[in-house]
């Protein structure tokens, strides 16, 4: 059954909404637009290669696991899909023999995610035009504060949604560890002594 909010409870909830600033809503909106552009683009660069984004970062995920293999429920996880979209996406690439998928030993309803010697290869292919890309569009824009702090920003973005999913609450950017892949400093820049992978070093 649908309950209509009353006038009284609209007028109430309206009078204590914390509205943005020009500023934050002229960030807001540069983010929105800015974001979905180089995403665009980012995808459109990679179709052209032959890959989708999402192909392309499944890729990136189990070339840095141990074995190059994960748990379809962690790699799913990792690149925020639902296992049913995942499912689909894998066996594509399964097709296209980049991956395989196999039980888990230590599990018989699990499944693992493995990436092969052809879909490590396309990824060694198809970084450094990625790459190229994300610096031309992002990186290379803004100096390295701006592109520190930018990863700050994220880090607590991740953080709060994935502990909203968990019902954990959690605070602003200082209180924030952070959250890229690898292990991290104070300053939320990658460890120098992260594993490398494609997008850091084609080297095998």
């Amino acid at each position: 059954m649908v309950v209509e909010m009353s006038t009284i409870q609209y007028a109430e909830r309206m009078g204590s909404t914390k509205w943005l600033s020009a500023d934050q809503q002229r960030a807001w909106r540069a983010y929105l637009l800015g974001s979905a552009q180089l995403m665009e683009r980012i995808d459109r660069d990679l179709r052209v290669l032959g890959l989708s984004m999402p192909e392309y970062e499944i890729l990136v995920r189990l070339s840095e696991s141990p074995g190059r293999t994960l748990r379809m429920a962690e790699l799913a996880q990792s690149v925020h899909h639902s296992r049913s979209r995942l499912t689909h996406t894998i066996a594509r690439m399964e097709s296209a023999g980049m991956v395989e998928r196999e039980a888990c030993p230590s599990d018989r309803r699990g499944v693992l995610a493995r990436l092969t010697d052809k879909g490590y290869a396309r990824l060694v292919e198809t970084a450094p035009h990625h790459v190229a890309g994300v610096r031309d569009g992002l990186i290379d824009l803004v100096s390295e504060d701006d592109l520190a702090a930018l990863g700050r920003v994220f880090a607590a973005v991740s953080a709060r949604n994935t502990a909203a999913l968990a019902g954990k609450p959690r605070d602003r950017v200082n209180d924030v560890a952070a959250a890229y892949p690898g292990e991290e400093n104070d300053n939320g820049v990658a460890d120098a002594d992260a594993p490398a992978t494609p997008e850091t070093s084609t080297a095998d």
